[in-house]
């Protein structure tokens, strides 16, 4: 009853709160110009959404919160959240705002992260500490930055986002782990509120303040939960369900540094600009790169429910298929 009404107020407050954003946005010309043939809106757009977002989750946490007789663990999971996603929603919006250098963002996401380790939410199956500590700040540094160069098109990240909150949650329900089931059907509900808003033709873009911060949100929240309990294979959850970010920036990185170009650059070598390049609408690329998650949170659910065998099976498959998408896209001639 509580995640039902977690996710409905999520949803809610984000449709509440988007239409002042983007009154806001219009009346100060706060503005995504489309100044950049990598960039696929035709028109200035406003931006600053992720504020709705992030502000839909802080608030729906905090009603649900003092509603519901959390157990200890819970709240201080949730402190770290709130403190470090706060973090980064400040410096979202002052990137939006100012465009921030690409080393005061890494300080800033490395010291959000650090607020997670403290407030214990790091990887637990690897040893000793140390290297836990190091492979963690590297994991939710990683999928803050993913999530923010995957939100190249619109939708694309927010519905993805969306998707691995419901996934996370699946997954996650029968352990009962309450910080990772609130947390993920609070931003979910959020993703799904703005997602009207961000469809093509977008009316309003979530920036770095939105994307960064659904990114730190979704790094931890995929440490809080046990996926090893079936096989060792199920730790690879996490990573199947992030995938499609995830396998952008690895794609992207690999494709800038065979053309010698730096990889902090934008270029047209997303999956999804190739795909809309090879002639596919924004909206087709979008939707099918939506089912491609909803398989690939299936691949994550099944490596955590099945025997040794089977998860090293799907694994592969979901390996295999990764490459072969590489060198298919990899055909697509890009500026």
């Amino acid at each position: 009853m509580y995640y039902i009404l977690t996710l409905i107020l999520a949803y809610i407050l984000t449709l509440i709160l988007l239409p002042i954003v983007i009154k806001f946005t219009n009346k100060y010309k706060i503005y995504d110009q489309p100044d950049s043939n990598i960039k696929t809106h035709k028109i200035p757009t406003p931006y600053l959404g992720g504020i709705a977002i992030a502000l839909s989750f802080f608030i729906t946490l905090l009603v649900i919160r003092f509603s519901t007789d959390f157990d200890t663990g819970t709240l201080r999971n949730l402190r770290g959240i709130y403190i470090s996603g706060f973090i980064l929603l400040l410096v979202g919006v002052y990137d939006d705002l100012k465009d921030m250098n690409f080393k005061m963002k890494f300080f800033w996401q490395f010291l959000a992260a650090t607020v997670l380790i403290f407030f214990d939410m790091k990887i637990k199956f690897i040893t000793p500490n140390y290297m836990a500590i190091f492979f963690t700040y590297l994991w939710i540094i990683g999928i803050i930055n993913a999530v923010n160069l995957v939100d190249i098109m619109d939708g694309l990240s927010s519905g993805i986002a969306l998707i691995a909150c419901l996934s996370f949650f699946f997954i996650n329900s029968p352990m009962e782990a309450s910080y990772v089931n609130f947390a993920a059907i609070a931003l979910g509900g959020a993703c799904l509120g703005f997602l009207p808003y961000n469809f093509h033709h977008a009316r309003i873009f979530m920036g770095d303040a939105g994307s960064m911060f659904i990114g730190l949100v979704l790094a931890a929240i995929s440490l809080g939960t046990n996926y090893s309990s079936n096989n060792s294979i199920g730790v690879l959850a996490p990573i199947f369900i992030l995938a499609i970010p995830i396998y952008d920036t690895c794609y992207i990185i690999i494709k800038r540094l065979e053309k010698g170009q730096s990889i902090f650059l934008g270029s047209k070598d997303h999956v999804a600009l190739r795909l809309n390049i090879s002639g596919w609408s924004i909206k087709k690329t979008v939707l099918i790169l939506y089912l491609v998650g909803v398989l690939l949170a299936i691949a994550a659910y099944l490596i955590t429910e099945a025997n040794l065998k089977n998860a090293i099976i799907y694994a592969l498959v979901v390996l295999v298929f990764a490459v072969l998408v590489g060198f298919k896209i990899g055909e697509i001639e890009v500026d």
